[in-house]
């Protein structure tokens, strides 16, 4: 897991610094720290969260393990399933 602002001291270069990661397979989901939710770096609703809440993960086993859920949006089978899950 690996915090947004952990990864510079200026918006550029966090970018920057996210680019690599995504781009050598280290970054492959998003979260958001406070709402314990994950899901795709192109979920519209991710894209809205504050710089502050946004963690990175680099699959959906790490995020699982930490205590977070699919996004219902982005994830949408993935959600219904873990849903099903936890009614039973």
């Amino acid at each position: 897991m690996i915090a947004h602002l952990e990864l510079g001291d200026t918006a550029f270069k966090r970018s920057r610094k996210l680019k690599g990661l995504i781009d050598c397979g280290q970054v492959q989901l998003a979260g958001n720290k406070k709402l314990k939710i994950y899901g795709t770096l192109k979920c519209s609703s991710g894209k809205r969260m504050k710089t502050e809440n946004r963690i990175f993960f680099e699959s959906a086993r790490e995020a699982a393990n930490r205590g977070y859920r699919p996004c219902g949006h982005c994830m949408r089978g993935q959600y219904l399933l873990w849903r099903q899950l936890r009614i039973q």
